[in-house]
């Protein structure tokens, strides 16, 4: 990760630890004094931290650590497809004194509605939407991990797919093909009820090139001579900096905004069902179905991300879309987006009777657990809405909101 940490805390954050370990050295770290000097728990929260179980530098042991550290009173797990984070997430959280809320993310489809030609909220595609399943009873977990077997299994299939597309254009580059089970997988915790993302593939490709260039001018020299690829200046002096410890996620965030439309397989109905079937489904566990408001982009904070223009010009007409297709919640993520975005969200959300969930993606060790927006008056609903969530999961549900 590119973080001094001591022999405890890397096993809190050891990736091929069990969650059972992860935890006693969790308990160990407490015990021995390792939140002295941390930040009482304040009002900010996270609600849609990524760990190991799709993609990130974080373990849930490790990742509800980080939230402490940062003083916040929330943290929330929500990873791609998969819910298997969720039980260590609780625990680590329990035992940090601070409040939870779980779920996962899936993309689902809407290329049944008017919206099915254009791009929602998702970079990569024309009528699929991200969105969230929150505050998911503890009880649940058996059904939710039912609900997303197939998805994961559509996607692994396309996975696949997709590094053959790869390995086409690294042969002419002279760079050794990728083996999905031995290059790609080993990333992932797919074996332990994971999932495996286009990340997860381009990290791997990351890998690859730093092996082939190694770490600084040659490898922008290499892509953009090989592949074409530019860069803005920011990430261009990340990736020239052969001392970045932060550099094969960097180099990562780069090659998804640059590289990883040249591979990208659009992904069918048993990936992305539609919409009304997961709200459906979250509906019959007492969670709360949220749109992904992503917001027209301009520089991306992990460089992961084209500026672009996604549902801004079409936002009045898609939430009542959202109402009719079973959403009851709308998350996003106060610091990529202006105030008057999120004003006028906020507004939106209210006339339509949606809850309101904040969160910030946390997928890269660059990016900080904090969300200092929720300080601001005009959002301090986020904060209520948070403790309704956490107090809803930790009673098992049936919340009246």
């Amino acid at each position: 990760m590119g973080i001094e940490q001591t022999a405890i805390e890397k096993t809190m954050n050891d990736f091929h630890a069990a969650g059972g370990e992860r935890l006693a050295a969790l308990e160990a770290f407490i015990d021995a004094g390792g939140l002295a000097g941390v930040p009482a728990a304040g009002r900010e929260s996270n609600n849609h931290i990524h760990t190991v179980y799709s993609f990130s530098p974080y373990t849930p042991t490790m990742a509800a650590l980080a939230a402490r550290r940062a003083g916040l009173s929330v943290a929330g797990s929500v990873d791609h497809d998969s819910y298997a984070a969720a039980a260590e997430m609780r625990e680590a959280c329990r035992m940090l004194t601070l409040g939870c809320v779980t779920g996962f993310e899936v993309r689902v489809s809407f290329r049944h509605t008017a919206f099915a030609d254009r791009k929602i909220n998702s970079p990569d595609s024309k009528g699929i939407a991200y969105m969230t399943v929150q505050g998911i009873p503890a009880k649940e977990t058996a059904r939710v991990h039912e609900f997303l077997r197939p998805i994961v299994a559509a996607r692994q299939k396309r996975n696949r797919l997709m590094v053959d597309a790869l390995n086409t254009l690294l042969a002419p580059a002279g760079i050794a093909p990728l083996s999905y089970d031995h290059d790609v997988l080993p990333l992932s915790k797919a074996d332990e009820g994971g999932t495996v993302t286009e990340r997860h593939i381009l990290f791997a490709l990351s890998h690859a090139f730093i092996a082939a260039w190694g770490k600084g001018p040659a490898t922008v020299a290499g892509l953009s001579r090989a592949f074409g690829l530019t860069f803005s200046p920011k990430i261009a002096a990340y990736l020239a900096d052969a001392e970045n410890p932060y550099y094969a996620y960097d180099l990562l965030g780069a090659l998804k905004s640059g590289f990883g439309d040249k591979i990208y397989i659009q992904p069918g109905e048993e990936e992305c069902p539609p919409a009304e079937k997961v709200t459906a489904f979250a509906a019959s566990i007492d969670a709360y179905p949220a749109y992904a408001y992503l917001g027209d982009v301009g520089e991306s904070p992990t460089g992961d991300k084209k500026a672009e223009r996604f549902e801004d010009a079409y936002l009045d007409d898609l939430m009542p879309l959202l109402r009719e297709l079973g959403f009851k919640a709308v998350t996003y993520m106060p610091p990529r987006n202006t105030k008057p975005q999120l004003l006028r969200l906020r507004d939106l959300c209210a006339h339509y009777g949606f809850m309101e969930i904040s969160g910030v993606d946390i997928n890269s060790p660059r990016q900080v657990f904090n969300c200092p927006e929720l300080l601001d008056e005009d959002f301090a609903n986020l904060i209520e809405t948070t403790q309704v969530l956490a107090e809803h999961e930790n009673r098992g549900g049936h919340s009246k909101t």
